[in-house]
Parts: C-alpha cells; structure tokens; sequence
C-alpha cells in the first residue's frame, strides 16, 4: 500500500524535501543492502571495544559473546516492530515521533536522538584521528605532538589528526545519504578481511587459540571476583543494548527505503545478531590474547594493531581508518541529520543537520568518553539507554497498540491535524517519557558524579543497572493507559484510512 502527502503547502513549517515521504520509484534497497549495511555498522571499533571490555570486566570469552548475542537478539526487536512504519509508509523516524509525541512534541524524542548521535559521531572521529595520528607515528619512527595541550588532555597532534578525519568525513556529509549507502556496501569485505588479519596474528602470536579460549572467568570460586557475576551481567547487557538503542529509534531513516517488509526484517535479522556475536569472538580472542602477551587487557584494536610489525600495520590500521568512516557516517550522521532538520524544517535541511551534528562532535571532546570502561560503558552507554529506552516504548505502544500501525501521512506534516493533540505537544507522551526517565537518574547521578551524589540508595543504583529495561516498561504503561481513553479513541477514529 503506498502512502504520499498530496498537499504539503510551502508555507507549512512541518514540511521539507528532506523529510518528506520516499516514492515507491526511490524504493529500492532489497534485504542483502540491509545486511551489507548492518555488516558494515557492527564490524567497528566501538562495537569491538564493547565486546572486549567484558574480558577486562572479568568475564570468560564463551560468557562475553553470550552477553553480546543476547543484546543483539534483545535490542532487534524494537529495531523490526519501530522499521515497520518507515517501510510502510516511507517516513523518516523524526516524522514518525510526530504520530505519538505531537507535531511539535517529536523535537523532544528528535533532540534526544540527536544530542546522543552526535557524541557517537564525535567518538568514532575520534578512533580515526587516532588511527591517522598512529599511522604517523609507525611511518616516522617516534611518536608525534608532544605535551598535552591544557585543558584538553590531548597533545597537538593527536589534536590535529583529529581535525584531519573529521575533515575528510564532510565530503560524505555533503554528497548525502547514497554516498553512505555505497561506502557501506563497498567496505564490507575490507572489514571482514581485518578481522582474519588480526586472528592470524594472535595465532601466530600465541601459537593456537586454546590458550585463549580456555582463559578463565574471575567470576569463579577462587577467581579475583568470586560470585559477582550477575552484578556484572546485567549492567554489561544493558550497555550492549544501550549501543545499538540510537538505532533503534532511527532505523526508519532507512527502512523507509525498503522494497517490502520482508527486505527490512530478513535483511536486519541476518545482519544484526550473528555477526555481532562474530565481531564479539573477534574481539574476545584477541584481547585475551593481549593478557598473554602484555600482561594485561587491551580492549582498543588501534592499540592492538600498532604493535604488529612490518607492513601487516599499516594495512591493519588503514582498513581501520576506512572502516571508522563508513561506519561512522551510516551510523551516526544519518539519523541526527534528520532529526535536526525536524526541528526547523524550512531552514534546517539535512545537509545543514549534517553540518550541525559534525559540529556539535568538535565541542564534546570524546576522548573523555574513552578514558576509562567505566566511562564508556556504565556512564555513557547505560546513561543513555536511560533515556532513549522510554521513547521506544511510546513509539512501539502508539503503533501497534494505539494505532494498529494505521497513520495518516498528510496529517503528520500538518500544523492542525490529527496529530497536532494541546499545541502540537501530546502530553500522556512527555508524562510518560518523564515516568521512564525519572527512576533512572539518581542511578546515574551516582555513577557519573559519584563524590557529589554519594548517598544514592542501592535500590536506586540497581534499577539504573537494568535502565533500558525500566525506561521501555514504565513509559509503555504509562502511554498506553494514559492514550486508552476517550481522546485516544477520538484520534484513532481521525486517523483511520478513508
């Protein structure tokens, strides 16, 4: 069933090409254009530093890929049931939120989206610059830049190389969203192929896997952290989802250009799940490697790759390089792109919203993300998750429960429409987007700033261990009772097809 806005006047503030409804003919991407695309996302540096951080946590390499295929099969759902309407009706996810949060209430879930997208797309620029910033280094012999800067933490070079790969992904942010989509489907194979470079070093290294495979949990009798496993387990499992949970509100900025359903759902099904859990046995393989080798865990692939020797460094980290962009750019320019050009459509396009999110990466400073697993993982990642969960909650109760997954297209791009609820906000979304938010926040108050918020209760700090969970749930009820009423049916009865 196909579903166009017939009337969109200039002067409607809600509408822009950018945002607009994709056509049958722009249709086109068939379920291995998905799989190349997830491929490409899930074989990263980030995604690989998750899965690597469970060994440094303590956790075995069989235990570690576990945990991360459990999040992957968990987080794939809301990615299938919220790519649904992209499909169907070839909206981006910014249009979308319009249906339950309000034609003008869908910036709040929109700038939510965003704010976090831009953190990861200053993360992965990060990587790069450090990549390029490495490189150099193995070319001239000696480590370049020099002190570090005040203030920033980071010396010159590391500052300049940074720059150098940010500058180098604006070309992408200028050709648009079919350069990604290529980049993608073209760097899938190099991204295999580093992962087969780095297991043939290990190999080599550690002369077999057994050594590796066999290392054990410290979660066992004995081990450095007896009976701690499940405290470990579950804030690792919402921080695996919490990963891919930007995505899974954004995902139908691209399911919108889907031939069918079938194509989004095979295509996400066999791209997402197994080869996170391979990425993960990667990754597993080779740090538990590095505790054989070094002494210790080393949870980045940059720093892994510049110890190899003679030219098999320079192909590692440059396939790494190539691999930080494509991922970077499908991943995390995308979807924020969109999503500020929702909240000004007439004069944010999403070109600009580009511009806006490459920008607002400079200013956060991503390296501090980094410092430490405990920065990456249980302040940034859970955090996060915390507030994202609760809209995916809203989103998937208003389709399916609400709705029964029937919009009217015309009326999301409308001031006074269906959808425009008090003033264009939908207040049952924003009290129950507040209801999934709030339990979670003295839980993270904790963990981020642990000596000004030190006297946080433990009931507190183990429901922000399960904060996507909690958010999904809370905001869910909430919405659902809240919308079962009489205005809820008057809004159904508005949005039913003619």
């Amino acid at each position: 069933m196909e579903h166009n806005v017939t009337q969109h006047p200039v002067s409607n503030e809600l509408w822009n090409h950018d945002l607009a409804p994709t056509s049958a003919a722009q249709r086109s991407w068939r379920w291995y254009h998905f799989a190349a695309l997830w491929v490409g996302m899930v074989i990263s540096i980030p995604a690989y530093m998750l899965a690597s951080s469970l060994i440094e946590s303590g956790m075995s390499a069989w235990q570690a890929v576990v945990t991360v295929f459990l999040a992957n099969v968990i987080v794939l759902l809301p990615m299938l049931l919220i790519g649904h309407a992209g499909t169907k009706y070839g909206i981006p996810y910014a249009v979308l939120a319009r249906a339950s949060f309000g034609t003008r209430g869908a910036r709040l879930p929109a700038l939510m989206r965003a704010i976090v997208a831009c953190g990861w797309y200053g993360i992965q620029t990060w990587f790069g610059g450090s990549m390029i910033y490495t490189l150099l280094g193995v070319l001239l012999g000696h480590p370049v830049g020099g002190d570090n800067l005040p203030g920033l933490g980071i010396n010159l070079g590391q500052l300049a190389c940074f720059l150098a790969f940010w500058a180098i992904q604006m070309y992408f942010v200028v050709h648009g969203m079919e350069s990604i989509r290529k980049l993608e489907t073209y760097t899938a194979p190099l991204k295999i192929a580093i992962c087969f470079v780095l297991l043939w070093w290990v190999y080599g290294k550690v002369g077999g896997f057994g050594p590796l495979l066999d290392q054990p949990s410290q979660f066992v009798e004995g081990g450095k952290k007896a009976g701690l496993f499940w405290s470990v387990f579950w804030p690792s499992l919402t921080a695996m989802i919490g990963y891919w949970a930007t995505l899974a509100l954004n995902i139908p900025d691209f399911t919108r250009f889907a031939k069918t359903q079938r194509d989004q759902v095979v295509g996400q099904s066999l791209g997402l799940p197994l080869p996170m859990a391979l990425l993960a046995a990667l990754a597993v393989t080779v740090t538990s490697a590095t505790i054989v080798l070094y002494g210790k865990a080393l949870w980045d692939p940059v720093d892994v790759a510049s110890r190899m020797t003679g030219v098999a460094v320079l192909v590692a980290l440059l396939i790494l390089l190539i691999d930080t962009a494509s991922v970077n750019l499908a991943a995390n320019l995308v979807g924020p792109a969109y999503d500020f050009s929702a909240l000004s459509p007439q004069r944010i396009s999403y070109r600009v919203g580009g511009y806006i999110t490459a920008g607002i990466a400079l200013a956060m400073m991503p390296w501090k993300i980094l410092e430490t697993t405990q920065n990456y993982i249980f302040i940034w990642l859970t955090g996060y998750s915390a507030l994202l969960g609760p809209i995916a909650g809203i989103m998937i109760i208003d389709y399916y429960f609400i709705r029964k997954t029937e919009l009217d297209v015309d009326q999301l791009y409308r001031d006074q429409g269906a959808y425009t609820y008090r003033g264009g906000w939908n207040v049952a979304a924003l009290v129950a987007f507040a209801a999934g938010v709030l339990p979670n926040l003295p839980g993270f108050l904790n963990a981020a700033l642990p000596n000004a918020f030190p006297n946080v209760g433990e009931a507190f700090k183990t429901i922000y261990t399960y904060a996507w969970f909690v958010g999904v749930v809370i905001a869910a009820i909430v919405y659902g009772l809240m919308m079962n009423g009489r205005a809820a049916r008057a809004v159904r009865t508005a949005n039913s097809p003619t």
